[in-house]
């Protein structure tokens, strides 16, 4: 936010810009943000995003991701936001791990708010955006620089990737494209073997491989896939009039769930992982371990 303000001092119509610090778990800091600037269009980007860090401390995931999420629809609903775009992510899909699983759960408290009021609530989903914070590329870099070697957790390992211009206006031409409801799921191309964009990376750095660097496979982390997907099973997708934004289609949320959510973040207080996990399973049933201690919660 400090590099932000800074980037924006001096811009053109800056004047008409105000930064301001917040948390999302805190409802009644977000209801006088709301009074505050009355905005128009919410584009909810606030989640902890990384997956090992998320399996070690799942009621975090659940308190900013769900509860924060859920703190920001309430107030779109109650001050009338015309719009609510939020940002998702492919390991929503299929959820093998707590990151992409309380994300999925926050996706459906947003579809079930979009039947409530005037608030249209849109979702994007994506894969990786190259250079944003907790990338690879960065890291490879910093291991680079140190000598190596490179770490890399499986040989096989996928993703799909975008720079941060391309994530930022799909994720602004699906918000003014979306009629509430939608989940948007972005065209990525073709994913990348991470191995392969090591070796690209230690080329480019003017190194040889096996001779001034190495590559160390440590093995997959705790709840991460080897390839992502961007649709669950049970879903497919429509065209739309952008050739890189494409509609899925989902089941309907049942209004059931929203009580189910509440029980979720009520459970935050017993800190105990297990419990906590379990239930999110009971919401989210594709939702299976991998490489997880939470892998016995799943029925065989």
């Amino acid at each position: 936010m400090y590099d932000l303000n800074n980037e924006l001092l001096g811009k053109p119509h800056s004047s008409e810009l105000e930064v301001i610090i917040g948390d999302i778990r805190n409802k009644e800091r977000m209801q006088r943000l709301f009074a505050h600037a009355k905005p128009d269009i919410i584009y909810h980007a606030a989640a902890y995003k990384h997956v090992p860090l998320m399996e070690s401390n799942p009621s975090e995931a659940i308190k900013t991701n769900v509860e924060g999420t859920r703190n920001l629809v309430d107030c779109a609903l109650e001050f009338e936001v015309g719009k609510f775009v939020m940002i998702s992510t492919d390991k929503a899909v299929n959820p093998t791990n707590v990151m992409g699983a309380s994300k999925r759960i926050a996706e459906m408290y947003a579809q079930l708010a979009n039947q409530k009021g005037q608030a249209k609530f849109i979702t994007t989903r994506f894969g990786n955006v190259l250079g944003s914070n907790g990338s690879v590329i960065p890291l490879f870099q910093k291991q680079i620089e140190q000598g190596g070697p490179i770490t890399l957790t499986d040989e096989r390992i996928t993703r799909f990737f975008m720079t941060i211009p391309e994530a930022c206006q799909l994720v602004l031409e699906a918000g003014a494209m979306g009629e509430g409801g939608e989940v948007f799921v972005f065209d990525m191309g073709e994913s990348v073997k991470i191995i392969d964009l090591a070796k690209k990376m230690i080329k480019l750095n003017g190194l040889e491989l096996g001779k001034d660097i190495e590559i160390k496979v440590t093995g997959l982390r705790p709840g991460e896939k080897l390839y992502e997907e961007l649709l669950a099973d049970d879903e497919n997708t429509l065209p739309t009039h952008h050739p890189l934004i494409l509609k899925a289609k989902v089941r309907e949320i049942e209004a059931s769930i929203e009580k189910e959510i509440d029980e979720l973040i009520q459970l935050f207080g017993t800190q105990d992982n297990h419990k906590l996990v379990a239930k999110m399973k009971s919401l989210v049933p594709e939702y299976v371990s991998n490489n997880s201690e939470f892998e016995k919660l799943d029925k065989k």
